[in-house]
């Protein structure tokens, strides 16, 4: 079964439990990616799943960019909605890189593409590349500018 398969199935799934919430975070998934799929003149054959989980991420980040913006302002009220709809995101997602496991990834690729600070681009480029959805870019940035500064 596919992500789109296992997303539709849970919806399904929310509806005849008359769960809204997630029925409702359900339905703004699967719209996003039926509007990236139109975008990209795939409706027909549909995206694959690595187009999914990249899309799937992106709605986690947006969530993720929310908790932190309400948290600021002192709305935990929304915060917390936004929270509870970025762990139902999270059931598709991989389970995320940790730190050592990232740190390593970026000390292996940077050593062997003997990178530069100069080559930072392109360093974080084929890291993201191999960590896909695993891990967060500004966290892989991070890193990569730490290792090439020392």
């Amino acid at each position: 079964m596919n992500i789109l398969d296992r997303i539709t199935a849970d919806i399904k799934t929310a509806m005849l439990a008359r769960d809204e919430f997630t029925t409702t975070t359900l339905r703004g998934l699967k719209s996003a990616i039926l509007y990236e799929e139109v975008a990209k003149g795939k409706r027909e054959t549909g995206l694959s799943d690595d187009e999914i989980l990249v899309i799937t991420a992106k709605e986690a980040k947006k969530r993720d960019d929310a908790i932190q913006l309400y948290t600021d302002a002192g709305d935990g009220e929304r915060a917390e909605k936004e929270t509870k709809e970025r762990e139902i995101l999270s059931q598709y997602l991989p389970t995320p890189l940790s730190d050592d496991e990232l740190s390593e990834i970026v000390a292996h690729v940077i050593t062997d593409g003997k990178f530069t600070i100069k080559d930072m681009g392109r360093a974080i480029g084929e890291i993201k590349e191999e960590v896909g959805t695993r891990a967060d870019g500004g966290k892989i940035a991070m890193m990569v500018k730490e290792a090439l500064q020392k």
